[in-house]
C-alpha cells in the first residue's frame, strides 16, 4: 500500500507538469492569436520555436489548440493521483481505462513530436514537458496495474512478469531515448 502511494504521487506529479506546461502552450497560443508576428517567450531558437510549431495546422488537428485536450486530460489524471493518495480505493477496472487513456494520449504526443520533428521542422518545448509528464503517468499507472500478479488472463500476467523484471522502465526509458535520438539526428547530425 505504500509503494501504492509513491506511485499516485509520481501520477501527481507528472499529470501536474502536464497540466502546467499545456497551460502554458495556450497562453502562447492565446498571445499568437492576437499577434501572429508576436515574439513567444519559449522561442529558444530555430529548433526549438513554439511559433512556427504553434502555427503549424497540425497544432490544432481537431479546429482548437490541442493543449486545451491536454488540459483537460491532464487535469482528470491529476485528479486521480490525488484521490489515490487519499487512500481511496480505484477499482482495478478504472485504473485499466486510466491506463488505456493514458497510452492513448502518450501515442498522440509522439505523433506531434514526429509531426513536429519531421514536418514542421521545430519543436515546442512545451510539447517535449508534455511528453515527460506523461511518461510518468503511465509508468506510475502501468507499476499500478500490474505490480501485483493478476489471474485475468496470459496476457496481464505477462505484463505482471514484465513489470517485475523492470522491463516496463526500460519501456519508458526507450520511449525518452527515441525522442531524443530523432531531435539529434533531424537537427544536430
Amino acid at each position: 500500500m505504500k509503494k501504492d502511494k509513491k506511485r499516485y504521487l509520481i501520477l501527481t506529479i507528472g499529470a501536474s507538469i502536464g497540466l502546467i506546461a499545456a497551460f502554458m502552450q495556450t497562453i502562447e497560443k492565446l498571445i499568437l492569436l492576437e499577434n501572429k508576428d508576436a515574439i513567444l517567450a519559449c522561442n529558444l531558437s530555430s529548433i526549438f520555436n513554439c511559433n512556427t510549431v504553434l502555427n503549424a495546422p497540425q497544432s490544432s488537428l481537431f479546429g482548437f489548440p490541442n493543449s486545451l485536450i491536454c488540459i483537460m486530460i491532464f487535469t482528470f489524471l491529476l485528479a486521480i493521483g490525488i484521490v489515490g493518495r487519499t487512500k481511496s480505493h480505484i477499482t482495478s477496472k478504472l485504473l485499466y481505462g486510466f491506463q488505456a487513456l493514458a497510452i492513448f494520449m502518450l501515442a498522440f504526443a509522439l505523433w506531434f513530436l514526429f509531426t513536429s520533428i519531421y514536418v514542421i521542422g521545430s519543436i515546442c518545448i512545451f510539447c517535449l514537458i508534455c511528453f515527460v509528464g506523461l511518461l510518468l503517468i503511465n509508468a506510475s499507472l502501468w507499476r499500478l496495474n500490474f505490480s501485483t500478479s493478476q489471474t485475468e488472463g496470459r496476457f496481464t500476467q505477462f505484463l505482471f512478469v514484465m513489470t517485475r523484471g523492470n522491463f516496463d522502465i526500460m519501456l519508458w526509458l526507450s520511449l525518452a531515448v527515441l525522442v531524443t535520438a530523432a531531435i539529434i539526428q533531424r537537427f544536430y547530425v
